[in-house]
């Protein structure tokens, strides 16, 4: 025989036992006047008896505000986008606030359903990270013009809206020096897709440092597809499978830099002796290799508190779009060579 589910007390069967009006009630709980010392020490007493806890989405329709902020990453299984979110999570209780987080399962449609769901849930405001297939910005448009403060992390675009990102171009440039001061002549690039300015950035940073050292641009080189597993493999596969082959590998994701080691395995190759490669991953994931991979580490302790802080700042009436850069820097591991140069 199952359990009746006991009633959550309310306001209503506090005034009650009471024998007083709801009104007094709510004015005793929320601190107001017109209730005498006396009896609001009764209500509270007896509030704490009965296990009363507040309607936090009756509380935001009676103030105009639910406390809450919405947060929109692409795929919440990788670690990198978790402890970011966690990141924010903490500074957000910390003043007050509740997180819903949702996931946009890295696509266009998933981000723009993401937001709607957020708008109709009155957060306060979205901190997100746009999807790898985010083309066109006019639903972020629509957002800002809804007046509802908006801050976008690691995967940004170039409109008017205040962004928080890794220092892609100079952290891409430090590693294919890395890369180039260890021996490498012909280093590739695994990227995602070019409308990403993420991309962009790093593939910037990428050719700068060729650029700087003489050495010649092979468009061959330069793999811009999704950001997935299968890609980074049959993109890698593709490369080593070339008459001239690269002799290192820059991944600009954890998914592509995991995918290119196990290309490089399958064919046989030995790291970082017939091939090196730099990812742009997490300690934790680059360990779960043997060699363990050189890697370029976010700090993404940073990347959430700076996210979290400017979205507080425009909550309070501050209007200026903030560009802030967090810098990443360089983990040398085995996978890369000693510098020798």
């Amino acid at each position: 025989m199952s359990k009746k589910l006991k009633k959550r007390v309310s306001q209503r069967d506090i005034a009650k036992i009471l024998g007083i009006n709801v009104s007094t009630v709510s004015r005793a709980l929320n601190g107001l006047e017109g209730v005498s010392p006396a009896l609001r020490e009764e209500i509270v007493r007896v509030a704490s008896d009965q296990n009363y806890r507040p309607n936090p989405f009756a509380m935001s329709l009676r103030y105009d505000t639910t406390r809450t902020i919405g947060i929109i990453v692409p795929d919440m299984s990788f670690s990198y986008y978790a402890h970011i979110v966690k990141r924010i999570e903490a500074d957000a209780r910390e003043y007050g606030f509740m997180c819903i987080i949702t996931d946009s399962g890295d696509t266009k449609n998933g981000e723009i359903d993401c937001l709607e769901h957020l708008e109709n849930m009155h957060v306060e405001g979205i901190i997100m990270c746009l999807s790898q297939e985010t083309d066109e910005f006019s639903h972020l448009e629509r957002l800002k013009n809804s007046h509802i403060p908006l801050v976008l992390f690691d995967r940004v675009n170039d409109n008017d809206i205040s962004t928080v990102i890794n220092n892609d171009v100079a952290s891409a440039r430090e590693a294919t020096l890395h890369l180039i001061d260890g021996g490498a002549r012909r280093i590739a690039f695994l990227g995602g897709p070019n409308l990403m300015k993420q991309t962009y950035d790093r593939k910037h940073g990428y050719l700068e440092a060729l650029r700087e050292r003489g050495i010649a641009i092979d468009k061959d080189l330069v793999k811009c597809q999704s950001l997935n597993f299968n890609s980074g493999l049959s993109d890698t596969l593709e490369l080593l499978n070339m008459p001239e082959p690269p002799d290192a590998i820059l991944a600009t994701h954890g998914i592509l830099a995991i995918s290119a080691y196990q290309a490089i395995i399958s064919k046989k190759l030995r790291i970082p002796d017939d091939i090196a490669i730099v990812g742009f991953m997490s300690d934790w994931v680059s360990g779960m290799t043997s060699p363990r991979l050189t890697f370029v580490k976010q700090n993404i302790k940073e990347i959430g508190r700076n996210a979290f802080k400017v979205l507080y700042e425009q909550m309070n009436g501050n209007d200026n779009v903030q560009h802030i850069i967090v810098k990443a820097r360089l983990e040398e591991r085995e996978s890369t060579k000693k510098i020798y140069l």
